[in-house]
């Protein structure tokens, strides 16, 4: 182990430097899994500030929740970074994907005195974010 002043200086080391990744997660989003996987594909691997303006401008309930993810994704990158100002123009959208949460059961009447089952199902969706260097 090391002493405990080598491990201080290390922790000061670490406080100084930009962290490059940070993620947000939604989880019992209330829409199916497949849905939002249409919308999560136009934005896979895109710079953030093109992914916003992309979902912005969509007309799908899944852009607005992913929207918002993002945006809570930055923010969290900045708040790892003590608020230093990072540029969106070199944050990139490094994962993107959609699991399948809950599924809701509920029954509804159907014709000659029966019922019909009805799914509602749920998604858990995270976006991780991270800073890359721009090469000249």
């Amino acid at each position: 182990h090391y002493p405990l002043r080598r491990q201080r200086q290390m922790c000061i080391r670490d406080r100084e430097r930009i962290i490059m990744e940070a993620k947000a997660i939604a989880r019992s989003v209330r829409q199916s899994p497949r849905k939002i996987r249409k919308t999560i594909f136009s934005i896979k691997k895109l710079n953030v500030d093109q992914a916003l303006n992309h979902l912005h401008f969509s007309k799908e309930k899944a852009a607005r929740i992913l929207e918002k993810l993002i945006k809570s994704a930055v923010s969290n990158l900045n708040v790892k970074n003590e608020n230093k100002t990072i540029g969106s123009d070199s944050l990139l959208i490094k994962e993107a994907y959609v699991d399948g949460g809950a599924v809701m059961k509920r029954f509804r009447a159907a014709s000659m005195g029966r019922a019909s089952r009805l799914r509602k199902p749920t998604s858990h969706i995270t976006i991780v974010i991270s800073h890359r260097k721009i090469e000249r």
